[in-house]
């Protein structure tokens, strides 16, 4: 009986315990129960600290969703690096079973149901260029691209040059985006882009 009430928050990307108490009519103290349990029969996913999903609206989550889930997994943080050079059919590079995303608070990454969300922390002053698409926000081409190439100039991200299309990139834009990244990272990418 309660698996069909809370089958009403279906239609949410995720829900918290307050949704459950709400919608089953009980305290807050016994909804946080209700989730924990419901996890462990495998019924529920915790995402993060009092954030649900139901794991069957999980197996069928598009790209899109996950990249909205990464957004609220880590906030602030927008999808980048070579998800959203995948995303913008950039790269070459087949991208399953993990997003990338850029951040101001620390790097982390988060394991759930075997998907991987991976968050970068770059400095607040290269917190920029970014777009809201739908409802999730992600780089612009070219910043995904620097923000790739700052964390490789610093040894801290594997990046895959070869599966990169730079005839999708404009090389304008990335000259005048680069002013604000730092010398190591200008250096690396006039030598991967010639600029």
């Amino acid at each position: 009986m309660k698996y069909l009430q809370i089958k009403e928050l279906e239609n949410r990307l995720f829900f918290s315990y307050k949704d459950v108490a709400q919608i089953l009519e009980i305290k807050d103290s016994s909804a946080r129960v209700f989730c924990s349990r419901y996890t462990d029969k495998g019924i529920l996913i915790r995402l993060k600290k009092d954030f649900y999903i139901l794991k069957d609206r999980w197996q069928r989550l598009s790209p899109e969703e996950f990249y909205r889930l990464s957004n609220i997994l880590q906030v602030p943080s927008y999808i980048s690096l070579m998800t959203a050079l995948s995303f913008y059919e950039v790269t070459t590079q087949v991208q399953r079973g993990f997003y990338e995303s850029a951040c101001t608070k620390r790097t982390e990454k988060f394991d759930i149901e075997g998907v991987r969300f991976n968050f970068y922390k770059i400095k607040r002053e290269l917190y920029f260029d970014f777009i809201k698409n739908k409802d999730f926000f992600v780089a612009t081409k070219e910043k995904a691209f620097l923000d790739a190439v700052y964390l490789y100039s610093f040894g801290k991200y594997e990046l895959d040059l070869d599966s990169i299309d730079f005839r999708k990139l404009d090389m304008k834009r990335i000259r005048n985006l680069l002013k604000k990244f730092p010398e190591k990272t200008k250096k690396m990418a006039d030598r991967i882009c010639r600029i």
